[in-house]
């Protein structure tokens, strides 16, 4: 595993957090990077954890030039929230899972001198994905660290994320081990939301065209009940003036 240097405090190193490079050299690249950070980082919202993309990964105390830059690295047991880059020996914990979107021009630097740096650093599992099917078999490759050595994985699932990783067209889809349950994507979200809110206006509609039949049946209900009493009304005054012509007890009256 790779050494942390201690470095003094009068040389005050500078560990700049960008490089003026693009964030990914395809859109495909792109989005893919951008779903998995955004689908990682709600499925790990209630967690002490935290979900990075592209931000500098700083494993050599006092050696700035001594970086990389995962596209998507998970870091548990450490505050939640960004960074805008993240020092392994301030932070105490080295990223457990990291992602890189793969293609043809990065595949050397992706697959030897990444993998072998995220092995020594002792990140648990490395999870190479090419969007553009332009080298990788099947798309998705994954390493897990058995000891010191990354083996690769046959079961296309993630122990640290307790997800299973499932091809999705130019996307990886993420699900649940204990439920099966599908993380949604930032699109699926918010098509998820408008059902729902379409549902609720639906449920919110049927429940006042109920309190308004209630309230017409109620209405009814009172009207007959004056109905009633208006007509008991009638026939008491109808008795009453019986009554007063000589009829002693109308009630006998057929």
């Amino acid at each position: 595993m790779t050494a942390i240097l201690p470095v003094s405090i009068e040389s005050q190193p500078f560990y700049p957090s960008a490089d003026g490079q693009p964030v990914a050299e395809t859109y495909d690249h792109l989005y893919a990077l951008l779903t998995t950070l955004e689908v990682l980082k709600q499925y790990l919202a209630d967690r002490q954890a935290t979900v990075l993309a592209n931000q500098f990964l700083y494993y050599a105390q006092g050696f700035p030039k001594l970086r990389v830059a995962p596209d998507v690295m998970v870091i548990f047991d450490v505050a939640p929230g960004g960074r805008d880059n993240y020092k392994i020996w301030e932070e105490g914990q080295v990223p457990a899972v990291i992602f890189e979107m793969t293609s043809f021009g990065t595949k050397g630097q992706d697959e030897i001198f990444k993998k072998t740096l995220y092995e020594q650093l002792g990140v648990k599992e490395y999870w190479l994905f090419d969007p553009k099917s332009e080298w990788v078999e099947q798309q998705l490759r994954g390493y897990r660290l058995r000891g010191e050595t990354y083996e690769a994985i046959q079961d296309s699932r993630s122990e640290p994320l307790q997800l299973r990783l499932v091809l999705e067209g130019r996307l990886i889809g993420f699900y649940r081990e204990d439920t099966g349950e599908k993380l949604l994507i930032p699109d699926e979200l918010a098509e998820a939301l408008q059902l729902e809110v379409a549902a609720r206006q639906q449920a919110e509609e049927r429940a006042e065209q109920e309190r308004q039949r209630a309230e017409q049946e109620r209405q009814r209900a009172e009207q007959e009940r004056q109905r009633a009493e208006q007509a008991q009304l009638q026939i008491e005054q109808l008795k009453a003036r019986l009554r007063t012509l000589g009829v002693d007890d109308p009630d006998t009256l057929q």
